[in-house]
């Protein structure tokens, strides 16, 4: 069956599962952007109890394999009385799972906005949070964006990992056609193209146009 072929009869199911894939991916970077954030600010807390949450939180995530907490999320908290539906467990594995990486770039940059910034801020007499919030997190977005990047094409990677507790993405429809099929280069061939369009030709150049923007609106364009 050439390729023609097999798009005209799998199109719908390839679609529909690339559409679960992409749904997939924009809900776990909101968990990602928020975890991250919290995370990161909070390894810079002065506070012990909330800088320890941060850490621990951060070397789990970091220190285990995506897919054994994806696994945790979907079949070990049910014994604790906590029950997660798949399509919610999979976002949320990843998300958190890749939080976890963004809180230390997070940290990091916001470490490496200049001592000068917060001096000058002080000597206005901004609050902590309003001197965070106005000075220190817009110049260090700029740092974050380009690491961001990268963890944002992983994440949408990492997402193929949700068929294995039957969300029916992407991965999912492409294994369910090589099952009944044995189409494998067709069926896998189609799913790689359609990874590499997602990262290639919408987030990696999104990422670049808004390093621009913020890079224009803090005057270094």
């Amino acid at each position: 069956m050439s390729l023609l072929e097999f798009l005209q009869t799998y199109g719908s199911l390839i679609v529909s599962g690339t559409w679960v894939t992409v749904i997939q991916f924009l809900l776990a970077v909101v968990v990602a952007i928020l975890a991250a954030l919290t995370a990161g600010l909070g390894k810079l807390s002065k506070n012990v109890l909330i800088r320890g949450v941060a850490i621990t939180y951060i070397e789990i995530f970091r220190g285990t394999s995506l897919l054994v907490q994806l696994f945790w999320l979907f079949y070990v908290l049910p014994l604790f009385g906590i029950t997660l539906d798949k399509f919610t467990a999979g976002f949320l594995s990843v998300g958190l799972n890749i939080g976890s990486y963004g809180a230390e770039i997070v940290r990091g940059s916001i470490q490496a906005v200049p001592r000068g910034q917060y001096e000058a801020a002080y000597a206005l007499s901004m609050s902590p949070a309003r001197r965070m919030r106005r000075i220190i997190l817009p110049q260090a977005l700029v740092l974050m964006l380009p690491p961001w990047g990268n963890l944002l094409i992983e994440l949408l990677k990492g997402t193929a990992l949700v068929a294995l507790i039957s969300v029916a993405d992407l991965m999912f429809q492409t294994r369910q056609i090589n099952a009944s099929t044995f189409l494998s280069a067709q069926a896998f061939g189609t799913a790689l193209i359609i990874y590499y369009i997602l990262a290639r030709f919408l987030i990696t150049p999104f990422m670049r146009w808004l390093e621009r923007v913020m890079a224009r609106r803090l005057g270094r364009a």
